[in-house]
């Protein structure tokens, strides 16, 4: 019995040795996350052209792409297969070319890769590749997301090394040659230094000493200038304490004294403004020998003529103004930008950073995105979990606690992708905009794109069910729990993603965050006036028309391959919402969110709220205004120009909308700057909108553009309006937040670029010819006058160049510097740049720099690195090579 019991000991303490060898799950977690490197390779973008089965594995318009991922041990083997690792894509993957790993997708765009059962581990040092087909392609680096993580049961996730806070271009390659076109057939110019050299060369540098950002209606430039090294002495009367604040805050920003010698003399006079003029916000502003006097429409005029003086200002030599006189009167009454704070958070300090400038550039609204799939980001009290759960993000599957990850937001709460304002925050903001003259413009999107709202009241619901309060679980509940419809969201989510417009808890959801919302504006003495209902995108993008069925006889080639009977329309499968269709309330399905968005105007108009606002194709199956209970019922107009949007864009202002030009293929900010796979952005309607397209941009007649710019492919196409419509109400910039993740890129994307957009919002160019239904542009007309386009740009970039990028600066907005243009020409290096006055640097071998003298062009040989720098020298742009 001895010997027996000796064995046996010994057997159990060899396999509990054994047992502690083996690596836990947190162990595991921790040596992935510490030592896996991922890496991306885009092997094509072109796959049906390179034989991919794209039309058989489902890809929308059968396009797909291909790319290897790179997943390379840099540390101690690892034998488990209980893990996965959390990563983020925006394209869906519809293929893994793999015997040991799989992908699931989770939601929206986090994607789960695991071990299978042939997993062999990863031995030291190894590297193991996954080849993975994706829908439609990848052109920019910003397609791949970092913020990956490692997940196992009984764990803490961790975020993978590799994949934090790097530089896209640390772990992305193979976009050059082909791989940067979207189609074999794409004739968009990449930028190159060549192609930049050659963008920029027909602008030269000029005095603009006279000239300011938005240019005005009328400038008469006199001989001389006045010195204000004495300051002057600002006749504060017509404005509010609170006017005053910030102008003096601008004036302080540039070195102007507001408490000087010289009279500053302010009237406010609306019967002496005429005709055009005899509107808000104008005024007439005269600079003479020794004072200066504006006479102002309004508060608002008087507010402006300020911003006229200060932009006159030049940093270099801020005590001199020039003799002028100038009359002038915005443009549109709607100069806005709209910041997307939902997809990622930008903070508050960010927000108050932005108003400084739209003010500065006579901007009037800022309409905030505050709510999405990705985030809720206002507290509304009543309703905790819309910011306790739906303003976070971090990994609870469950989603109990927090949304789930995306847009590379990582594991825990601590990131770009949680975040809100409070009350007081909101209240602060409300505040600031008003002193400078900007209306805030709250969006709570419905009733799609409110994922967070419906996760977070489902919480609520949940919570309140506990505590055995079931009608109170249902007072604010959003989703219908028998809707059983199958529907895929432009983003990738389902049905969650949607606010039920049948139930009456909905309704009530609504005019409790309205309600809530209302008496913010109202404690901070800024009534609102309008309630921005979003409605964009509420539809099924399965049965759109890049997919056929699978069983169809006979096949489109260039169309996906699905099973379109088990996909529905959103609600399709909702009793309430089958009840309001058989009741004859609404007509069918495709209905409902139009339907919804008059139900919900009359909640706004029950609050004393005159304008209803939201995205175009949210109103699309309503009559028209008449059928909203407010006062105005206006439209952000976000189609493409070349998809048929110049000549839609007419229909909507004869039906008698408020229309607000909103185009993404010229005034979306969260567009690459240029063709460049370094730039950051999507690119679904063009491949890039810089400071010169947003400039060149014509409103008003929309089919002009044709003219002077190129589809997302880089062709032309041809644009005409078939009726004639009243004016429109506006311009609106927009800044989507999908891959910008920090305040520092939120700047980048907005500025200087916003510039531009506050030009056009207020000021008509000469260049810009009056609409008329029936005459078409394209490519082949010459119907623009080229000369005072290029006239006018030339004198809008010298500004930027010589005055307000130092401006901007000075503010510490991280704005972005252009990149040089540069060519070898007979030797010897030229450079130039899209704003004259801004400094160029060169180096010959990627470390010691000089500065460029365009008349002393140094002689060259071999490898020549360029640069721009900013005012200070603090700032530069991208480091790129001449070739």
């Amino acid at each position: 019995m001895l010997k027996k019991s000796l064995i046996a000991t010994s057997v159990i303490t060899v396999l509990a040795g054994c047992v502690s060898m083996k690596d836990s799950p947190q162990d595991t977690v921790d040596k992935l996350a510490n030592n896996l490197d991922i890496k991306y390779e885009v092997l094509t973008n072109h796959g049906a052209n390179d034989g991919l089965k794209c039309q058989d594995l489902g890809a929308e318009w059968a396009s797909c792409n291909q790319v290897k991922m790179t997943l390379t041990n840099d540390g101690e083997a690892v034998d488990s297969k209980d893990w996965a690792i959390y990563f983020h894509s925006i394209r869906l993957i519809l293929d893994v070319d793999s015997d040991q790993f799989k992908i699931t997708r989770i939601t929206g765009d986090l994607h789960k890769l695991e071990p299978t059962d042939k997993f062999a581990g990863f031995k030291a040092g190894e590297s193991v590749d996954v080849v993975f087909t994706g829908e439609y392609w990848q052109l920019f680096e910003t397609d791949f997301f970092p913020g990956a993580f490692v997940a196992a049961d009984d764990a803490t996730p961790k975020q993978l090394v590799s994949l934090s806070n790097v530089d896209m271009t640390d772990f992305v390659s193979g976009l050059e040659g082909d791989n940067l076109k979207r189609t074999p057939g794409d004739n968009n110019v990449f930028a190159t230094a060549a192609t930049r050299f050659d963008k920029n060369s027909d602008v030269k540098k000029e005095d603009v000493s006279a000239a300011i950002i938005p240019a005005p209606a009328y400038t008469k430039v006199k001989e001389g200038t006045l010195d204000i090294a004495g300051g002057l002495k600002l006749d504060t009367a017509a404005f509010s304490a609170d006017q005053v604040q910030a102008l003096q805050t601008r004036a302080d920003l540039l070195g102007v004294n507001l408490q000087g010698k010289t009279p500053l003399k302010v009237a406010i006079a609306p019967a002496e403004f005429k005709g055009e003029f005899a509107k808000t916000g104008a005024y007439t502003l005269d600079i003479d020998k020794d004072h200066v006097e504006i006479k102002a429409f309004d508060e608002a005029g008087a507010f402006y003529a300020m911003q006229s003086i200060f932009a006159l200002v030049n940093l270099d030599a801020p005590t001199q103004l020039p003799l002028l006189d100038i009359k002038d009167a915005p443009r549109f009454d709607y100069r806005g930008v709209m910041v997307d704070v939902a997809r990622n958070f930008h903070s508050k300090d960010a927000i108050l950073a932005t108003l400084d400038q739209l003010a500065a550039y006579k901007m009037n609204k800022l309409h905030l995105h505050l709510s999405d799939d990705e985030g809720w980001r206002l507290e509304i009290p009543g309703l905790p979990e819309l910011t306790d759960i739906g303003s976070k993000r971090c990994f609870d599957l469950e989603e109990k606690t927090c949304l789930l990850p995306q847009l590379a937001s990582g594991s825990t709460t601590d990131n770009f992708g949680s975040g809100h304002f409070s009350r007081a925050d909101y209240l602060d903001i409300l505040k600031y905009a008003k002193a400078r003259n900007i209306e805030v413009i709250p969006e709570i999107d419905m009733p799609a794109h409110a994922r967070a709202a419906v996760v977070s009241m489902e919480a609520r619901y949940d919570r309140l069910m506990a505590e055995g309060k079931e009608e109170a679980a249902n007072e604010y509940r959003l989703m219908d729990p028998q809707d059983t419809s199958n529907v895929t969201t432009v983003q990738f989510y389902d049905k969650r993603s949607f606010i039920n417009p049948c139930l009456d808890s909905s309704s009530r959801f609504v005019d409790k965050v309205i309600t809530e919302v209302a008496a913010m504006h109202k404690e901070a003495g800024i009534p609102l006036t309008t309630w921005h209902f979003g409605g964009d995108e509420a539809k099924n993008i399965k049965l759109g028309a890049g997919f056929q069925d699978i069983t169809a006889e006979e096949k489109v080639g260039w169309k996906g391959n699905i099973d379109l009977t088990v996909q529905d329309k959103p609600f399709a499968k909702s009793p309430q919402c089958q009840a309001l269709i058989n009741s004859g309330a609404v007509n069918d399905f495709e209905h409902i969110p139009s339907h919804f968005a008059e139900e919900v105007s009359k909640l706004v108009a029950k609050h004393g709220i005159p304008n209803f606002q939201a995205w175009e194709d949210g109103l699309k199956y309503s009559e028209g205004p008449e059928s909203f209970a407010t006062e105005n019922t206006r439209v952000n107009f976000w189609e493409t120009l070349y998809w048929g949007g110049a000549t839609n864009v007419y229909q909507w202002a004869d039906k008698g909308y408020q229309v607000i030009a909103s185009n993404p293929d010229y005034v979306y900010m969260d567009f690459p700057y240029e063709v460049d796979a370094k730039e950051r952005g999507y690119y679904w309607a063009t491949r890039a909108t810089d400071t010169r397209k947003m400039f060149t941009f014509a409103p008003e007649n929309m089919p002009q553009n044709a003219e002077t710019s190129v589809d997302r492919d880089g062709n032309g196409f041809a644009a005409k309006g078939e009726v004639e419509a009243k004016p429109f109400l506006g311009l609106s910039a927009q800044l989507w937040s999908e891959t910008v993740r920090t305040d520092e890129q939120y700047e980048y994307m907005v500025f200087p670029r916003v510039l531009a957009a506050a030009e056009r919002a207020w000021h008509a160019a000469s260049w810009e010819n009056e609409y008329k239904a029936g005459v078409e542009y394209s490519q082949e007309t010459s119907l623009v006058n080229k000369d005072a386009l290029l006239s006018d740009w030339t004198r809008f970039a010298n500004v930027m160049g010589q005055r307000e990028l130092a401006k901007l600066e000075k503010a510490g907005i991280d704005y972005r510097l252009p990149v040089p243009g540069a060519a070898i020409v007979d030797g010897k290096l030229a450079m130039n740049i899209q704003f004259p006055g801004v400094a160029l640097q060169y180096s010959t071998d990627g470390e010691n720099w000089v500065t460029y003298q365009d008349d002393q062009r140094p002689a060259v040989s071999g490898d020549v690195w360029i640069k721009s720098i900013s005012a200070s020298g603090d700032k530069e742009s991208r480091v790129t090579l001449v070739k």
